[in-house]
């Protein structure tokens, strides 16, 4: 059997007794999409003509649900940026989409005062890279006043899709926007006619892998950003992966590879932000104190929080407490900015 597709990602197949389902990925983007099969006892060869579930925000996080194999109705779980979590039926016949059920969000919340988008960023390298983008439309002004947070990854292969948070809505009420660049590389911001902030307006915040991330674009561009926020940061990769007696180190050479082979050395090297100017919270530690030391501005440099071990599993006392102090902080920089 054969799939007429190109530059598409095959995620997950969900196989019924007359259709075939293929949640795909494009362009970084969600698709599912539904294949008719043959009568029992004909050849399938090659399948085509799939038909394409239509959602109702330009950017989007989908995920499969458990279905009946006799049965026309395809069920799955949809979020977005403005969207709470939700489950969907899809009727293959028809092609009908049911909502069944979504979150309850308290509070006054209202979808329709949210805007969401995709727009593209250009790489050094001319890549286009995807970024999703939301905000509130009665309070931005796309002229490049408006706070930003840009929130990135870009390790693993993992794809950060564009779900809802309930808790960023105390950043979207008070007139912040909030992007996720869906990176394998570094980007910029390109010209998509609306201005979406300045770099007196630009936060980035991530943790773990992702904390990496912020510390090596802060070194190459510190020119770009007002705050940072990098969680759990593995910023001194070199060191840690220079070390087999940490636990997941050996095993991360596949993603980081061996600084222990010259070549792979001096280019890591060339990226890790201690080496250029969790693991455990010492790494993230070594790095403020490196830029305290360094620096040559008034900027604030705060150690990050140490209620959170390793990929932020809480302690049970302190839940909230990391997320609200990151909110204070950015809202605290930006504040100063208008007196």
């Amino acid at each position: 059997m054969c799939l007429s597709l190109t530059s598409v990602c095959i995620q997950e197949m969900q196989p019924f007794s007359d259709h075939l389902v293929v949640y795909e990925r494009e362009n970084g983007l969600p698709k599912i999409s539904i294949y008719c099969l043959p009568p029992i006892g004909e050849p399938l060869d090659t399948l085509r003509g799939g038909r394409t579930v239509n959602f109702i925000d330009p950017v989007y996080s989908v995920d499969s649900s458990e279905s009946q194999f006799y049965s026309s109705i395809l069920r799955f779980f949809y979020s977005s940026m403005r969207t709470p979590s939700s489950v969907y039926d899809y009727d293959m016949n028809s092609g009908t989409l049911v909502l069944k059920k979504i979150d309850a969000v308290f509070g006054g919340f209202d979808s329709a005062n949210y805007i969401t988008q995709r727009v593209w960023a250009t790489a050094t390298d001319g890549t286009q890279t995807p970024i999703s983008v939301v905000y509130r439309k009665d309070l931005v002004k796309l002229d490049g006043s408006d706070p930003l947070i840009l929130y990135g990854y870009g390790s693993y292969e993992i794809c950060v899709d564009p779900y809802f948070k309930e808790s960023r809505l105390s950043l979207l009420d008070r007139g912040f926007i909030f992007a996720v660049a869906h990176i394998r590389g570094g980007v910029k911001w390109g010209d998509h006619g609306n201005k979406y902030c300045s770099t007196e307006k630009l936060c980035i915040e991530r943790r773990s892998a992702g904390g990496l991330l912020i510390g090596a674009v802060i070194n190459m561009r510190p020119d770009l950003f007002k705050a940072a926020v990098a969680g759990v940061p593995l910023v001194d990769v070199l060191t840690t992966m220079l070390d087999p007696t940490i636990p997941l180190t050996t095993s991360e050479w596949e993603e980081w590879s061996d600084p222990r082979k010259e070549e792979f050395y001096f280019y890591m090297r060339s990226y890790s932000p201690v080496d250029n100017i969790h693991g455990s919270y010492s790494e993230a530690a070594k790095f403020v104190a490196k830029l305290r030391e360094m620096k040559t501005d008034d900027n604030m440099n705060l150690v990050p929080d140490i209620f959170q071990n390793l990929d932020g599993k809480n302690v049970k006392s302190f839940e909230c407490f990391p997320k609200i102090c990151i909110f204070l902080y950015l809202s605290t920089i930006l504040f100063f900015l208008k007196n």
